[in-house]
């Protein structure tokens, strides 16, 4: 059953210069996921929490307004925001031409890599080099099966795909898999669940998650996208990396870093428009 829940957040703080999205003028009213750990989960109190949820309460916060996060199967989503259920969504978006031409995206707030996941103490991987010859599981249908896979021949892979991201971590603990191939922010979770595991070698796709909005809404997504880079400069990013994920993030990584204009470059929806990062003092 689909997890169809609201959380009501009072957001404190007033950020200079912005104001909350005028089709909001109770407050935002955003969505995400809420099975996608560790971005978006049931939390023991009810509701949601995670990466995300902190992220979409810190939005508010900057903007000085109040948010109702909506979790709902992330098929939903899309259609739900264009048509006007939601301001914008906060659930982790891959940014790719195809939905850049149907939607417009803030810059990119975190990274989408793959990364092993295997037992701790066994020699750690750095490349793709060093799982050669070695057993991979992956989630059966996913971006990490089809890169496994165009990858099994060059680098003798024997690779063998699972229901869900869990049963293909669950291979390696069962000694069934060498390694697990998955999402950076799925793999990073499994290991802080779980000290018999570790994370191997992270591999980069180029591509990043960044937050959807209406096409006709530039003005909005514009605001948000300088929240975003006003919560990069300062390090709050990086705190949820570190509370979600206990992971420190790397200088130069999209989580740490602002874009110049608004969206991401060399997509459609892009504003190459200067302009300066003012955060609340």
């Amino acid at each position: 059953m689909a997890i169809r829940q609201s959380l009501f957040i009072l957001a404190l703080g007033c950020a200079a210069g912005l104001t909350f999205p005028a089709s909001a003028q109770d407050g935002l009213r955003v969505a995400l996921d809420g099975t996608f750990a560790s971005h978006a989960m049931p939390s023991l109190s009810g509701g949601v929490e995670g990466f995300n949820v902190d992220l979409a309460k810190l939005i508010a916060e900057r903007l000085g307004t109040t948010v109702q996060i909506d979790a709902a199967q992330f098929s939903g989503l899309i259609p739900a925001m264009q048509a006007g259920t939601y301001d914008f969504l906060v659930a982790p978006v891959t940014v790719t031409p195809e939905r850049a031409e149907n939607m417009i995206f803030t810059e990119g707030f975190m990274d989408t890599n793959f990364t092993f996941v295997q037992k701790a103490g066994t020699p750690p991987g750095k490349t793709l080099e060093d799982y050669r010859g070695q057993s991979i599981a992956v989630n059966k249908g996913s971006a990490y099966d089809t890169y496994a896979n165009e990858h099994a021949a060059e680098y003798d892979l024997t690779v063998t795909s699972y229901g869900t991201a869990t049963d293909a971590v669950e291979a390696v603990l069962t000694g069934r898999a060498d390694a697990s191939l998955t999402g950076s922010t799925v793999a990073a979770w499994a290991v802080k669940k779980n000290p018999r595991l570790e994370l191997g070698a992270e591999i980069a796709t180029g591509q990043v998650w960044g937050l959807p909005f209406r096409k006709d809404d530039v003005a909005n997504r514009n605001k948000v996208d300088a929240v975003l880079e006003c919560l990069k400069t300062d390090g709050s990013l990086a705190k949820l990396s570190e509370k979600w994920l206990d992971v420190t993030p790397a200088e130069g990584s999209t989580i740490l870093t602002p874009v110049a204009g608004y969206g991401v470059p060399g997509l459609p929806g892009y504003e190459d428009t200067a302009h300066e990062i003012a955060c609340p003092s």
